[in-house]
């Protein structure tokens, strides 16, 4: 805990000095705040981003001189602004990105690394506590990007404690290579995240909260080998894959899966500052392993200014997720409401419920969140702190304080 806290104290420090500016410097800008606000981007749990890979974002980056020496691009990270938070990035993109000469087919290689942690406080109705340092993520990766846009890879390695699985299972997380030729589609193969559910086929590094909801748990978020194709236009887009139903390399082929996700987006062509954006999704994770398995899921979700909501739903007959395959019939749902305070402060309220075996009478599982995020540079520097109240039919009743850091270099 005593380490935790001086994590989180080294932390306020660094927000301290690279937030320091002076007076003479705000009057020189002549921005109104009002004008700053509305160009934030919400934290959406789950943004249309290529799980973290995309050209970059960053305001004050796009003018860093390939003559600069290393020192005066680290300097660049001081005046940082990052608009967007439904993408990950990265304080150190271009100190780490090595640019390649105009006459190659490749434009650039970026080195990264990821940490998202918390420290959990659990409370229990009958006096118990349990205190202790949770890992959501520890990865280190190298992406590529070929000239034009034209093709990208990835391969990033994960640093995982799961009881289920070995080290090296877990080890390659992410190993693919897509390409983005076709207009308005992304082609991709090899062993990647699907779209199992909105949440649940979401980045680690664009949640509003440190943990997903109970369905994203239960039935998404497991790694697979294959490959899909994803269509993005004005009004649709659409995530169609095929894989082998083995996760996380722990079985090679035990069956095929497919999953396919659709959302339409009816409000694509009028003004957002005045109708918002609207996204009502739906779609199916089918396969078999040791037995078959059916997942269907809805969503429907929207943003207007300060304030997000969203709602999804999801119905298990059998399921392939990151615990592993489940014969248990199983269903759940949660709720989302967002606001940004301030340009930088972040408040969430959640409702969560899960019913793990619909077989069985009283086994619900209820967990009601809310959380503050607070973006010091976006989704590359982020504070955390949640609030979670469980309640379950079939277990004692618990409070859980955490208190997180996200830092993506």
């Amino acid at each position: 805990m005593k380490k935790f806290l001086r994590f989180i104290f080294a932390l306020t420090l660094v927000f301290c000095f690279v937030n320091k500016v002076s007076a003479e410097e705000k009057m020189a800008q002549n921005i109104d705040s009002n004008e700053l606000f509305e160009q934030v981007t919400l934290s959406a749990p789950h943004g249309d981003e290529i799980e973290g890979v995309n050209q970059g974002v960053n305001k004050g980056v796009n003018n860093v001189s390939e003559n600069m020496t290393l020192r005066e691009k680290l300097k660049t990270v001081y005046n940082l602004e990052i608009d967007r938070y439904d993408v990950p990035e990265y304080l150190y993109r271009e100190p780490l990105t090595y640019h390649f000469k105009p006459e190659s087919k490749m434009d650039n290689i970026h080195v990264w690394g990821a940490f998202n942690a918390y420290n959990d406080m659990a409370f229990y109705d009958d006096g118990g506590l349990k205190n202790k340092v949770k890992f959501n993520a520890l990865n280190v990766g190298v992406d590529g990007f070929l000239k034009d846009n034209n093709g990208d890879f990835r391969v990033m390695l994960g640093f995982p404690v799961h009881s289920q699985r070995n080290y090296t299972q877990g080890l390659f997380a992410d190993v693919f290579v897509a390409t983005n030729k076709i207009p308005h589609h992304r082609i991709q193969i090899g062993h990647f995240r699907p779209q199992v559910g909105m949440e649940g086929g979401s980045s680690s590094y664009t949640l509003g909260f440190l943990g997903r909801s109970q369905i994203a748990t239960n039935f998404g978020t497991a790694r697979r080998l294959g490959g899909r194709i994803k269509g993005d236009y004005s009004f649709l887009d659409y995530d169609l894959g095929l894989y082998s139903s083995g996760t996380f390399f722990d079985e090679w082929f035990p069956g095929a899966e497919f999953i396919g996700w659709m959302n339409v987006k009816p409000l694509a062509k009028l003004d957002e500052n005045k109708y918002g954006k609207l996204k009502i999704g739906g779609g199916i994770d089918a396969g078999r392993r040791h037995d078959n398995f059916f997942v269907t899921g809805a969503y429907i979700g929207y943003e207007y200014k300060r304030f997000s909501a969203e709602f999804e739903w999801a119905n298990a007959n059998g399921y392939n997720g990151y615990n592993g395959f489940s014969r248990k019939h199983a269903t759940g749902f949660y709720t989302t409401l967002g606001y940004m305070l301030t340009k930088k402060l972040q408040i969430l309220a959640c409702y969560d419920q899960f019913t793990p075996d619909k077989h069985f009478s009283d086994n619900k599982q209820r967990e009601m969140t809310l959380g503050l995020n607070y973006f010091i540079k976006g989704q590359a520097l982020r504070l955390i702190l949640n609030y979670v109240f469980c309640q379950n039919d079939a277990a004692k009743d618990s409070h859980r304080i955490m208190l997180g850091a996200q830092i993506l270099i």
